[in-house]
């Protein structure tokens, strides 16, 4: 718990002192150090740097731009700081990444000693490596998803539209792993997992979809199949 409720007070306490000394006493012994960890974590989870001493000065410039904004936190709102800053982090190290991809697209040489042979031979086919931000939306979208397919789980009732719906999460979770990816493919998969017939499949898969566009009916954020795919 490197940000936890202690960090929260400690924000809230900095933003209700005038007195400088006394913030930068509260920022140095209570604060620093959970913003250096969080930009920490976020650039090694989301891959934002792989080189030593860019990492160093993307977690510098992460955790200046952290305490810039120390005063734009609102407690009055509900939200725990550690929300906030996590994602205020998160938006600044996509655009900060953004901005280096750019940069170096615009001047690369297929002799560069630091590129990679992997780096070298998309360079070579003219293909783009997928960017950290962009990996990282695709993470959070799937997340979205998983999390949609849970709450149509916990609104079903009947036994076999539930034994589909865990066999649909259950595939969704180990999707990297299965060896054919087409609806036939799928249906079947599903029919092993959920140990029901293909009539009884359809009319569950049938039962579900109902349920999915009437979620989608409150809320277009909840429509999050049509949005990524």
């Amino acid at each position: 718990m490197y940000f936890g409720p202690d960090t929260h007070d400690a924000i809230i306490e900095y933003q209700s002192t005038e007195s400088r000394d006394e913030r930068n006493e509260i920022y140095v012994s209570k604060i620093r150090n959970a913003f250096e960890k969080l930009a920490e974590n976020l650039i090694y989870i989301h891959n934002f740097s792989t080189d030593r001493n860019h990492f160093h000065i993307l977690k510098s410039d992460t955790v200046t731009f952290l305490f810039e904004i120390l005063e734009k936190f609102d407690k009055s709102k509900g939200a725990k700081a550690f929300s906030y800053f996590n994602v205020c982090a998160k938006n600044f190290l996509i655009i900060r990444s953004k901005k280096r991809i750019k940069n170096k697209m615009r001047h690369v040489r297929i002799d560069d000693q630091d590129l990679s042979i992997r780096e070298k031979n998309e360079i070579e086919r003219h293909q783009i490596i997928p960017s950290p931000e962009d990996n990282l939306m695709k993470l959070e979208a799937l997340g979205m998803q998983r999390d949609l397919m849970v709450t149509i789980r916990e609104k079903l009732t009947n036994k076999n539209e539930i034994l589909c719906m865990d066999a649909a999460i259950t595939l969704y979770d180990k999707v990297d792993e299965l060896d054919f990816l087409n609806k036939r493919a799928l249906f079947v998969y599903m029919r092993e997992i959920s140990g029901l017939n293909a009539k009884q499949l359809s009319v569950a898969m049938s039962n579900i979809r109902k349920h999915y566009k009437e979620l989608i009916k409150t809320s277009h954020e909840l429509d999050v199949f049509r949005k990524h795919f």
